[in-house]
């Protein structure tokens, strides 16, 4: 998260000395700026602050998202660049803001020290997610409440900034459904060539949208570095197979040159090839620089046991994603996640926790693996160099979407709610929009 103070925790900027219309020629420590000059010293009256409070939800304004920044901005707001950009969280928060804050486990924020007032705007932003609302009235002196219709994320283009987000379907799962249930509208989901903000290419899962468009094949696209780096996000949906005939050498090259520039990777199950390489053939020869040492493998795909565990200890904000999980029901027990039948899956043996964090491991101690390999991970590259230089993020899971792909065109995705491996898998697709900081 940019400019973190605490979740939760509200900071006022403002120093006016309860000046109105202040005079920015004076740039003494005093002076105000625009709306920071309309801010009331309500203590002085003993009185409470004014405040706004709500709480932040995806864009289908049901499931409450934890890390968000919430704020008032001073200054317009500056476009974000499009594509892979190197995003890390000491960036200061565009619009000077008056007031700021970052919601917290269960999705509540409240911002003090607001400017009363009549059309006061109010950022909701994680990533390249924004939305800017504008607030009728905020009254001074007390709390005003904001609805969730004005508190979730954009759900297409017209209400605010969506991250541009490429995603090629598979045969074993459909995290295409995922980006449905999530509430992103199904206009904003088009082919390549098409101007939504979700562009779909074929792996070998669905290939055709219900509203029209057949999708670019996925080969060429994640081949070269030019044609990943116009997006923000890169999800990969499982293929059943590692399928190395599709992902040569270049491919893999390419994949990584894309994360370090900034870029996001998301990769389910047998995509497990861009970071362990071909070990399911045995062929070193086919293998990510740098990757294929942070986690080791298995061909074998055994039982990951269920639950699964959240894992406290090797990831900073496994506590956080632990108290979000038992806020949306995705836990009914703390650090325990059920998995749906027929979707448990465990390729990844063992991971270096010095290199990348381990969201969630696997209990199982069947023939391979030792308890607490990693079921889902998460790393910032380029990994080979210091923390405070990395700029893009990969997530590797074993979890799939439950269901698996239903064979219709986009979106042939049955009933929204969300299995508690969905949530978990939702909680991933926001944060790794997040700005890259912290310890990895």
């Amino acid at each position: 998260m940019r400019a973190i103070l605490g979740l939760g925790v509200a900071i006022s900027l403002a120093a006016c000395g309860g000046k109105k219309g202040g005079d920015d020629d004076d740039m003494s420590p005093d002076a105000c700026v625009g709306i920071e000059c309309d801010i009331v010293d309500c203590a002085a009256m003993s009185l409470p602050p004014t405040s706004i409070s709500g709480t932040v939800f995806a864009p289908n304004g049901t499931l409450p998202l934890n890390g968000v920044n919430v704020y008032v901005p001073r200054d317009p707001l500056p476009p974000f660049v499009e594509g892979a950009t190197c995003d890390r969280c000491q960036t200061t928060l565009p619009g000077s803001p008056v007031a700021q804050t970052i919601s917290g486990a269960d999705g509540k924020f409240q911002l003090d020290n607001v400017p009363p007032g009549a059309n006061i705007p109010l950022v909701v932003t994680t990533g390249k997610w924004r939305r800017v609302v504008t607030i009728a009235n905020v009254s001074q002196c007390m709390n005003n409440m904001v609805g969730a219709a004005d508190t979730r994320l954009p759900k297409n283009k017209a209400e605010g900034d969506i991250p541009k987000i490429a995603l090629t379907t598979g045969s074993a799962d459909s995290l295409e459904c995922l980006v449905h249930k999530l509430g992103i509208d199904d206009a904003e989901v088009t082919t390549s060539t098409g101007n939504g903000r979700v562009h779909f290419y074929h792996g070998n899962g669905v290939s055709k949208l219900a509203a029209g468009g057949t999708m670019t094949e996925a080969t060429p696209f994640w081949a070269s570095v030019d044609t990943l780096k116009a997006y923000d996000i890169v999800f990969l949906s499982c293929e059943g197979d590692q399928n190395p005939n599709t992902k040569p050498q270049a491919a893999l090259d390419a994949m990584k040159a894309y994360a370090d520039l900034g870029g996001r990777v998301f990769a389910s199950h047998w995509h497990n090839i861009w970071v362990g390489g071909n070990f399911k053939d045995n062929n070193p020869n086919l293998a990510p620089p740098v990757w294929k040492d942070i986690a080791t493998w298995t061909g074998g795909d055994g039982n990951p046991g269920d639950p699964i565990l959240i894992d406290e200890v090797s990831n900073p904000k496994g506590p956080l994603f632990a108290d979000w999980m038992l806020n949306v029901g995705g836990s009914t027990v703390r650090d325990q996640i059920k998995q749906t039948a027929g979707t448990e899956r465990r390729t990844a043996l063992t991971v270096d926790t010095t290199r990348a964090e381990r969201w969630v491991q696997t209990q199982t101690a069947d023939a391979n693996p030792k308890m607490g390999g990693p079921q889902m991970f998460q790393f910032t590259t380029p990994n080979e160099v210091q923390q405070d230089q990395r700029c893009g993020k990969v997530v590797f899971t074993d979890m799939h979407v439950s269901g698996g792909p239903r064979g219709g065109d986009y979106p042939d995705c049955g009933p929204n709610d969300l299995s508690a491996q969905e949530k978990a898998l939702a909680f991933m697709f926001f944060d790794i929009a997040s700005c890259v900081g912290g310890i990895f």
